[in-house]
């Protein structure tokens, strides 16, 4: 089993985002993307990832046919309603689907926080460390 510290840097091929910054957090249950802007355009979700302040931010919209909207409680424990997508992760040679709530995280240093619901039997989390995967994709090119 690969050992993850505290944050690490992932990424998203279906999106075609590489090296994103993403928080380690056990005590979430599930993943989010930060998203800025997020619309329902011809049945389709619309949306940007990141903001223009962020410096990871490509001003690319992304379009899925498919995607789901549900309550999640924030880590305030208010429920809020959030756009869901499915899309894949790269973490070390894992690839993971993976289900994303797309919220407005430009007030928090990591635009991915990573929950427990994928990390499980598939990760160690060790606190004291991190970018592990990232450098060892590092050590690899």
């Amino acid at each position: 089993m690969k050992i993850l510290g505290r944050s690490d840097r992932i990424d998203l091929p279906g999106l075609g985002l590489t090296n994103l910054h993403a928080k380690i957090d056990t005590g979430a249950y599930t993943c989010s993307l930060h998203c800025s802007r997020a619309e329902i355009i011809d049945g389709k979700l619309e949306f940007v990832l990141l903001d223009e302040e962020h410096p990871e931010f490509t001003g690319m919209k992304f379009v899925f046919p498919e995607f789901d909207r549900r309550e999640v409680k924030n880590s305030f424990g208010e429920a809020e309603m959030r756009f869901v997508i499915k899309t894949t992760i790269k973490i070390y040679d894992h690839l993971i689907k993976a289900e994303f709530s797309l919220s407005n995280r430009g007030n928090l240093k990591f635009p991915v926080l990573l929950g427990r619901k994928i990390l499980r039997k598939r990760f160690l989390i060790d606190v004291t460390e991190k970018d592990l995967s990232f450098q060892s994709k590092q050590t690899t090119l």
